[in-house]
């Protein structure tokens, strides 16, 4: 029988489509020094007993503390860590520097904020190819409600739930023939919009802020000071453009003054302003507990990405002027 020749590289690619999470595994070596690394090689083995297993190359440098150690534990990260994989998945030193740590059932360290954690017991090791196994038996575990970070494809990612089922808008088991579908993506983005900001309408409506208004108060609450063209070029992308009749609009409310060719927000503005902000905060939140903090956070991640795609040239709202 002939063995066909892999090719390593490709064979390391394909491995990498299938989504993992990021794990950080700890431990300390024979001198009490801590030692950690990231690996996405975690997996469970068995509920009864509990068992879970990672593999860590033979080169590794950290291979002699985990093989004359009896504990060790795996943390799996959040969203917000990614950094934190990074930096030990580097061969730098000082990978604990700055890290507030729990105690656990052994001395091996353990990371706060993480997804999950558990403690483990080397229950035994298998040899592996270029590989060790690590099997150990879960003496301990938590768990949090933050989202996990996923790893695919050589890159870091995150996840999103995909209902069972397919998802529709339309409620009609046959829906009209047509071009213009519910799954145009400017119509869903489009139509999110303006529902997730249906509330926000009330309060401009209490107001008497018009859309326009809400645009030019809303750059002036990041940046005050400023010309009417430098606005315009903030809100560009909306397709609208302010004129000095909308300005004057804002100034006779109380909300906004001129000087110099320049507006500025007056305290009654900031205030308004300061109102804006907490209700799409609300909103928010109020979307996050119905979704999820993960599927959010993938949202977010997607339309950054589409706005970046899609970015005719504004200039940077959030960039400081001084």
């Amino acid at each position: 029988m002939q063995q066909s020749i892999i090719d390593p590289k490709a064979l390391r690619n394909a491995l990498g489509t299938f989504t993992t999470g990021v794990t950080i595994i700890t431990t300390r070596d024979g001198e009490g020094q801590a030692v950690g690394l990231t690996a996405n090689s975690f997996n469970s083995v068995s509920l009864d007993p509990p068992l879970v297993l990672w593999s860590l190359a033979k080169t590794a440098l950290s291979l002699p503390a985990f093989t004359s150690t009896t504990h060790w534990n795996v943390h799996v990260l959040s969203t917000e860590q990614q950094e934190l994989s990074m930096r030990f998945a580097s061969k730098g030193e000082n990978k604990f520097s700055g890290l507030e740590l729990d105690q656990g059932v052994s001395d091996a360290p353990l990371i706060q904020q993480c997804t999950a954690r558990f403690q483990c017991r080397t229950a035994f090791t298998h040899d592996g190819g270029d590989h060790i196994i690590f099997i150990g038996e879960v003496i301990a575990f938590d768990q949090s409600d933050l989202p996990p970070l996923a790893f695919q494809s050589g890159q870091y990612a995150v996840t999103a739930k995909k209902p069972w089922q397919e998802l529709k808008l339309s409620s009609v088991e046959e829906p009209l023939d047509c071009s213009y579908s519910e799954d145009l993506l400017g119509y869903l983005v489009g139509r999110a919009h303006f529902q997730m900001l249906g509330k926000m309408q009330q309060i401009l409506n209490s107001q008497s802020v018009t859309a326009l208004h809400f645009f030019a108060l809303s750059v002036l609450a990041i940046q005050d000071n400023v010309q009417l063209d430098d606005i315009n070029a903030h809100i560009g992308y909306t397709g609208h453009q302010l004129d000095v009749i909308h300005m004057n609009e804002l100034v006779e409310l109380g909300l906004v003054k001129s000087l110099d060719s320049k507006y500025m927000l007056t305290a009654k503005g900031h205030k308004a302003t300061l109102l804006h902000i907490a209700e799409a905060k609300s909103i928010e939140d109020d979307i996050v507990s119905q979704l999820g903090e993960g599927d959010i956070m993938a949202l977010k991640v997607m339309l950054k990405r589409l706005i970046q795609q899609t970015d005719p040239g504004l200039p940077d709202l959030w960039e400081n002027a001084s």
